[in-house]
């Protein structure tokens, strides 16, 4: 198994993995759900550089030649700037009027979403991603990493908290509270 970044060939799985993930996030996003239009959506953005959901923006844990998981997560100071293009297409063909709550914000990198594939769920492969980057981030450039989970999903938030993340607070997005999680380095990281 190897942790890598991802590269634009790996755009089809990825969006596939995304779905399990975030698929809820992505119908309220579309306003409809369709899981093909959601994926087919998704699959756009993440073949495409400059916004959230890019290739740019993923590492992925390959094993025998399948991406079987995937991390999306970027700096939370460019969560405007990479979200452009996300909604100036679903304004022009979704929802013209929809307006989306801030998920992160400056001062953290933003883990938005981390899937693994259902075969091979329960195997340590989304606690291998996120530790990864919490090595590359956290400890070695002392930088703070951020996520939300679901307040509907209690496993999710044992695994970050045994991770080391401590909760920062509340945030709703698209209706749905969430809970706030940071891991923020030791005072003698760099």
């Amino acid at each position: 198994m190897e942790v890598r970044k991802a590269v634009v060939k790996d755009s089809e799985s990825i969006a596939s993995l995304l779905m399990l993930a975030t698929g809820e996030v992505i119908y309220r996003l579309i306003g409809e759900r369709d899981f093909d239009k959601a994926r087919e959506f998704l699959v756009r953005f993440v073949k495409s550089e400059n916004n959230q959901y890019s290739f740019q923006n993923c590492f992925v844990i390959e094993a025998g030649g399948e991406i079987i998981g995937a991390l999306l997560g970027y700096d939370g100071d460019t969560l405007h700037e990479l979200r452009r293009p996300v909604l100036a297409y679903v304004h022009r063909y979704f929802d013209p009027n929809l307006l989306v709550e801030d998920e992160t914000q400056g001062g953290e990198y933003y883990i938005d979403s981390v899937a693994v594939l259902p075969v091979h769920q329960g195997k340590g492969i989304g606690s291998l991603l996120i530790s990864y980057l919490i090595n590359e981030l956290v400890n070695k450039n002392g930088q703070t990493v951020g996520l939300l989970v679901d307040k509907a999903n209690p496993e999710a938030k044992r695994l970050y908290l045994k991770l080391g993340f401590e909760s920062v607070g509340e945030k709703s997005l698209f209706g749905m509270s969430l809970e706030h999680l940071q891991l923020k380095p030791s005072p003698s990281a760099p």
